[in-house]
């Protein structure tokens, strides 16, 4: 994996994945923050939540020191901006829900490429790589609906979530195998992962789901 710290260097792709993921996943937060009927205080908090989940339980994960928004308070600014600009338009939209939803899927499709590239620069294996970009684009997430009380999004019956995040993953590990290292394996896993969730939301794309069944009863 040492290739693509040499495959990125000069390339500002790790920061722009972190800010597009951030207000994306920021904008997310807010929408459901105004579901809840939130303050402005609470519309920033349940952003930031949702912005930084995933990247901060990344970076403690893998030990890295600073954790990418402390070294970068700059984004902290954009989160509260983005939850100021949702908390007076929110009701603008004729659904939020369905909003959210495309914006959620949006932003996952670009964290977990951020992911998977500060855990391949980093030179981890492939297991690791696949857990951290996981870990990227949903956390955050799982935590923002579960403290609003929502169902989350990411266990949702059936539906593609974490599935495409792991698809996406694993995607980029391909890509990187087959020679292409560093920007072509991102853009590869974030097409694959937008495609499925879009899938899923578009045309209904599930997984089969665990059914009970009555114990057999011996004859």
């Amino acid at each position: 994996m040492s290739g693509w710290a040499t495959a990125l260097a000069g390339l500002p792709v790790g920061a722009i994945l972190d800010y597009a993921s951030v207000l994306i996943f920021a904008l997310t937060g807010a929408l459901v923050a105004s579901r809840q009927q939130l303050d402005l205080v609470g519309f920033i908090f349940i952003a930031a939540l949702t912005a930084v989940g995933g990247g901060t339980l990344r970076d403690l994960l893998l030990g890295r020191d600073p954790v990418f928004w402390v070294g970068r308070p700059d984004l902290i600014v954009l989160i509260a901006g983005a939850a100021i600009v949702v908390f007076f338009t929110a009701h603008l939209l004729e659904s939020r829900y369905r909003a959210l939803l495309w914006l959620d899927a949006c932003a996952l499709a670009v964290a977990v490429p951020a992911g998977v590239a500060v855990t391949m620069t980093l030179g981890h294996g492939p297991v690791i790589v696949l857990i951290m970009g996981v870990v990227t684009g949903s956390f955050g997430g799982l935590a923002r609906d579960v403290v609003c009380n929502e169902v989350p999004l990411t266990l949702k019956q059936g539906e593609l979530y974490l599935s495409c995040a792991f698809a996406g993953a694993a995607v980029a590990l391909l890509v990187t195998a087959a020679g292409f290292v560093g920007l072509p394996a991102l853009i590869a896993c974030g097409a694959v992962t937008f495609a499925l969730r879009a899938g899923s939301l578009r045309w209904g794309w599930k997984l089969p789901v665990y059914k009970p069944r009555p114990p057999r009863t011996r004859g």
